[in-house]
């Protein structure tokens, strides 16, 4: 595919780099695509990105449905993408990211008067077990299994390690012992895959405290070891108080550090972390060789790099099947999927976004009174049985559930999922719930008979996860949602109003739009000019929304 690279960046979504990797890309709604975008507009293979041998790409549409658009112009033939250029597929967009090959780093391959080394991983890994290596004059066969034998015994030793703390108290007993000169050690991991390194652990050969080193953790070269986890390189540097490179690090010159280690922790398509090692005076010994012990120290790392990432592995999925089991109260199965793949989490948290959104509140009427009549438990057996049905008709159109208050549900649509027909969803919803709240009446399905006011305005929200560190909870935010839940309080029984901005966005809909019927201008508290409010005199018909 020639010697540009390709990858494409969900809009809105920063961590969202997809690398195209094939000559046939293809994009669409269903999972088997290269680039799966799960939303309503997107057609189930919607548009293909086609790679030259001579180093171009091309976007062409596949019959979609909604079209593809570069530069907001509708393709009918493909076309050469170019770096900067904007993809809409459907009402997606992606940025298109084209570029050269990174040059060979500065530090690669390089030393500073004897007292810097640095080495391409890729070319370590290669050489560790080579007993002709150029660099180290004392590689013999014999030393080759040594290390080969050493290296598989701490590969045994680390498989069976599961918490961080296991991984690194096994690294920790390896580096002290095989590298004597070693004072301090440090795992630094990009846990959220932002491009940010946590400090996870440290430890001392002359035994301060753990926590000490991780709380004052500015003894760690912060320079030497972003070099390391953006270049890909393994550096030591015998005294980094001359090096250049590090002449402005306050760490180098306030802590005295003049010998260090460090390289990267990485797998087949990128680095996700440092493994780091210093000590405070060290010239001697490592200006008169260290190529062994960089190669070694390498290959550690190499071996570390695995059981840190099945760590990672299993921490994430810990993670989301929390995070699905608290969603899944709340969402359908196929929202909560489109949340995990799509949604940016932070520390697990959905990180709060702004969205356009129609919230919908429904409150049955006289509960005070019924609950009077009724002990705590048939009350309680009354509200589940209710929620229950109610639910079914607001996850039939994509619907979220935010909260129950008390005997009021309030829901949302066009979050977290993007649903342009958001004002539809929420109004469809009401309807289903008004026709089998009636049925279910009719057919005495519930303990007492209920009746329901619902009421609905649409705009902008901000949605996500709101809380303390004790307790967080998915929700929506803002004037939107306050309006709503202001006009619950003038709906009529058994009725659905919606508000003049929902009103407007479901006026494209003939049949929905005959359904409402001017109910006046109210005055809401906190909210400085009147609003119109619409009311439906009629349960209609099932509403088509597109699914």
């Amino acid at each position: 595919m020639g010697e540009l690279s390709l990858r494409v960046q969900i809009e809105g979504q920063a961590d969202r780099i997809v690398k195209v990797d094939r000559e046939v890309f293809v994009i669409g709604r269903m999972p088997e695509c290269d680039l799966p975008l799960t939303f309503i507009e997107v057609s189930r293979h919607h548009a293909r990105i086609l790679g030259s041998h001579s180093g171009q790409w091309f976007v062409e549409d596949v019959g979609s449905t909604n079209g593809t658009k570069l530069n907001d112009s509708i393709i009918n033939s493909p076309q050469r993408l170019r770096d900067g250029d904007v993809l809409a597929v459907g009402n997606v967009i992606l940025n298109v990211i084209i570029s050269k090959p990174k040059k060979p780093s500065a530090y690669r391959e390089q030393s500073t008067e004897g007292l810097t080394i640095v080495r391409d991983v890729k070319y370590l890994q290669q050489q560790w077990l080579q007993a002709d290596d150029p660099y180290d004059e004392a590689a013999t066969p014999e030393r080759a299994i040594a290390r080969l034998t050493e290296l598989v015994d701490i590969a045994k030793a680390l498989n069976s390690a599961e918490s961080i703390e296991a991984i690194f108290q096994q690294v920790q007993d390896v580096v002290f012992r095989e590298l004597n000169i070693i004072e301090r050690l440090a795992l630094l991991v990009d846990v959220n895959g932002t491009g940010k390194m946590e400090l996870l652990n440290a430890a001392a050969r002359q035994g301060t405290p753990a926590l000490d080193l991780i709380a004052h953790a500015d003894w760690i070269s912060q320079s030497i070891c972003q070099a390391a986890f953006n270049e890909q390189i393994a550096i030591k540097t015998a005294n980094a108080q001359v090096d250049d490179r590090f002449k402005d690090e306050h760490s180098i010159l306030a802590k005295g550090i003049c010998s260090a280690l460090a390289v990267p922790l990485w797998d087949e398509n990128k680095v996700f972390g440092v493994l780091y090692a210093d000590a405070p005076s060290a010239i001697n010994y490592w200006q008169q060789g260290g190529e062994e012990d960089l190669s070694f120290f390498s290959s550690l790392s190499n071996i570390v790099a695995s059981a840190v990432q099945r760590w990672l592995l299993a921490r994430q999925l810990r993670q989301e099947e929390n995070i699905r089991r608290s969603l899944e109260r709340y969402h359908s199965p196929a929202v909560v999927q489109q949340m995990l793949v799509n949604t940016s989490l932070v520390d697990g948290r959905i990180v709060p976004a702004e969205f356009d959104i129609s919230i919908l509140f429904a409150d049955i009427v006289g509960f005070t009174a019924i609950a009077e009549r009724l002990t705590p438990k048939e009350i309680a057996d009354l509200l589940n049985a209710f929620f229950e049905e109610m639910l079914q008709e607001v996850f039939a159109v994509g619907g979220t559930l935010d909260k129950y208050i008390g005997d009021c549900l309030m829901v949302f649509f066009g979050a977290p999922e993007l649903q342009p027909d958001h004002a539809m969803r929420a109004v469809a919803a009401a309807q289903g719930m008004l026709r089998r709240l009636s049925r279910l009446n009719r057919l005495k399905m519930l303990p007492e008979p209920l009746e329901l006011r619902i009421a609905i305005n649409s705009g902008k929200a901000v949605v996500g996860d709101v809380g303390s560190s004790q307790r967080v909870d998915y929700t929506a935010l803002g004037a939107t949602i306050n309006l709503a839940a202001r006009m619950e309080g003038v709906c009529p029984v058994g009725k659905c109003i919606i508000s003049e901005a929902t009103f407007q966005q479901i006026s494209a809909n003939k049949v929905l739009k005959l359904a409402f019927q001017p109910l006046g201008e109210f005055k809401f508290k906190g909210i400085d000019r009147p609003i119109r409010i619409y009311q439906s005199d009629q349960v209609a018909t099932r509403t088509a929304v597109s699914q």
